[in-house]
């Protein structure tokens, strides 16, 4: 054989695994998820059908309940952190279905929920699968009063 066939057919060869991969994974949801601010959340109403969604926002003060026998965390995500308030949009319930959250989860925190939302006996609940929480800027606003002198 030729050095030009051997050419030829490898780069055959090659050419048909790209397209075997493209075609195998053409069926594919993609390999990331946008997330969207808990006040987007409430104004989709697809997302409220239980699709799964990406929720972005904080976790509200004094809300994190960790349910040992249940094996579950819940805790309330508002759109706005604790010092600015929660605005016009009211908390979510997010119930994590395993007592494992990141090292940075608590209240106060910047998360981003992933899971579904679930009507539930009480009204509806995020049952949440995964669970990310921002490490906090390390940089932080001076005190007013400090300001002034």
């Amino acid at each position: 054989m030729t050095k030009g066939i051997q050419i030829a057919i490898g780069a055959t060869v090659i050419a048909g695994l790209f397209g075997w991969y493209g075609a195998s994974n053409l069926d594919k949801a993609p390999a990331f998820t946008y997330f969207k601010s808990l006040e987007e959340f409430q104004a989709n109403p697809d997302a409220l059908n239980g699709a799964r969604s990406r929720i972005h926002g904080y976790v509200a003060e004094a809300s994190i309940r960790r349910d040992i026998e249940a094996m579950q965390v819940r805790f309330l995500v508002q759109n706005e952190p604790a010092h600015v308030g929660s605005g016009n949009t009211p908390p979510l319930e997010v119930v994590l279905a395993s007592l494992e959250t990141p090292d940075l989860f608590k209240d106060g925190a910047e998360v981003v929920v992933e899971g579904q939302l679930v009507a539930g006996d009480g009204g509806s609940v995020f049952e949440a699968d995964k669970i990310m929480a921002k490490c906090p800027s390390k940089f932080e606003a001076m005190p007013a009063d400090a300001t002034e002198s």
